[in-house]
């Protein structure tokens, strides 16, 4: 069954293209005191009134630590030939360093088990904004200690996994986590310092860099990271809202990029106000990736603020009074349940924006999240024709020379979707949440057919 909507098939993509669907480990995996998991920054702050949209917390979930075989089976039926998942790091240190959980580490084991049964190649996601909860009350990523504590756990997963993992992510969008979590307090762990937020990012990058080293040591081929990127387009020409938006991209794509991929940071007033050794770290940040992960939703129209008026969020997300920038809603465009503007083209404007900006430097791209949000249940036509727009959009960006090895679509499952709790599904599979009886809808089968076209046009290649 496919849908009507959407033509059938999209163009043929390299054979070696990789398919996936990505999920995060808080967000579905539930059993949150089971097995000697320990508590998360995200725990605490869904346990805080006020914090989660519609009061839930993600203690069930999807069920997933329980019916992962499910949704291996799941995974296999789709014809996906990647996974891309979360490991909690609270689920394998619960204080965040010490001793190891066995307990909790068996399970990743036992899933790596099943998707290599499967064929299906593991991509774990090393940390993916579920700090462990002693650590945050010890500073979190504001403290540089967390950054070789990260590098410690990382190591602990790979000496475990790694003889069946080939392909590893360290962090998922630490732009998210600083801005979010540190800066603005709407994401756990709910604190609001705005600007000094900005150590939380040196020392995520950081952690990432000495990740990167300790997974290499382990004998890793294939490492990358998931950035967050979107297109930023000022609201007018006029010399304030060029300045805000040039403000607001810089904090939100090169403060996570250019160190990555050029060695330093994109302001040397900012790099200036950063903790530690600066020169130093960026010598470990910037070692070399195999793959650059990006994850894109829609691009962000930015004006500067003006007193009385709507600032139109960050993410959806209300931003304080005082902030140099302001998002505003992108006119004449669709939106998905999120409000998120749908701009396929905006995936094509950003491929080559990186291409430009970094040249030879930029590493393979893999988009490791693209999807939306919608109400439908199994009828989810919105969803079909959102992720065909996107999908030929990548196509025409590859023939124009954008060097893009695959694609996850985001997400396996409807889920915990962090401070909006339950209220928005961004799922290929639809979940009960009273009963977590999953059942695929027509966007999965639509995926699950354009995969099958996707091979029968590889298999008819002289």
């Amino acid at each position: 069954m496919t849908s009507p909507r959407a033509p059938l098939p999209l163009p043929a993509f390299p054979a070696a293209f990789l398919w996936g669907v990505s999920t995060s480990a808080h967000q579905i995996e539930g059993a949150a005191d089971e097995d000697g998991r320990g508590p998360s920054t995200w725990d605490a702050f869904a346990a805080e009134p006020g914090r989660i949209r519609d009061g839930s917390t993600a203690a069930v979930a999807t069920g997933h630590y329980h019916r992962y075989r499910e949704d291996v089976a799941l995974l296999k039926e789709l014809g996906v030939g990647a996974y891309r998942f979360s490991v909690a790091w609270p689920r394998v240190l619960p204080d965040g360093s010490g001793p190891v959980n066995a307990a909790g580490l068996g399970f990743y084991d036992r899933l790596v088990d099943e998707l290599c049964a499967a064929g299906i190649r593991a991509v774990p996601t090393l940390y993916h904004w579920d700090t462990p909860l002693p650590l945050e009350t010890g500073g979190g990523w504001l403290s540089r200690e967390t950054a070789y504590l990260f590098a410690d756990y990382v190591d602990t997963v790979a000496a475990r996994l790694g003889d069946r993992v080939e392909q590893w992510i360290t962090l998922n969008e630490p732009a998210e986590l600083t801005l979010l979590g540190y800066g603005l307090g709407e994401h756990a762990p709910g604190r609001r310092l705005l600007f000094d937020a900005l150590p939380a990012a040196h020392h995520q990058l950081l952690g990432h860099g000495l990740a990167v080293a300790a997974l290499r040591a382990r004998g890793a081929r294939s490492v990358g990271i998931a950035n967050s990127h979107g297109p930023v387009r000022p609201a007018s020409d006029s010399a304030a809202d060029t300045g805000a938006a040039e403000l607001y991209d810089l904090l939100t794509n090169w403060l996570f990029a250019d160190p990555l991929l050029l060695g330093r940071y994109p302001d040397e007033g900012l790099a200036a106000a950063l903790p530690g050794p600066v020169d130093e770290d960026l010598e470990t940040i910037a070692a070399p990736l195999d793959f650059y992960g990006v994850n894109y939703y829609q691009p962000t129209l930015v004006g500067a603020p003006v007193p009385g008026e709507g600032d139109g969020g960050f993410a959806g997300v209300g931003l304080p009074a005082g902030l140099p920038f302001a998002p505003r809603e992108i006119p004449g465009q669709p939106r998905t349940g999120f409000g998120w503007a749908v701009v396929p083209e905006g995936l094509r404007e950003l491929l080559h924006g990186l291409r430009e900006r970094y040249g030879e430097r930029l590493p393979p791209i893999v988009i490791t999240e693209n999807g939306c949000a919608y109400e439908d249940r199994v009828a989810d036509d919105r969803r079909v024709d959102y992720l065909d727009a996107h999908l030929r959009e990548l196509h025409r960006a590859m023939t124009e020379g954008a060097d893009v090895r695959g694609y996850f679509v985001w997400s396996l499952l409807d889920n915990f979707e962090w401070a909006e709790g339950y209220t928005q599904r961004f799922g290929l599979v639809h979940v009960d949440y009273d009963t977590l009886e999953r059942t695929p809808k027509d966007s999965y089968r639509w995926f699950r057919e354009e995969l099958r076209a996707q091979r029968a046009q590889r298999a008819a290649r002289p």
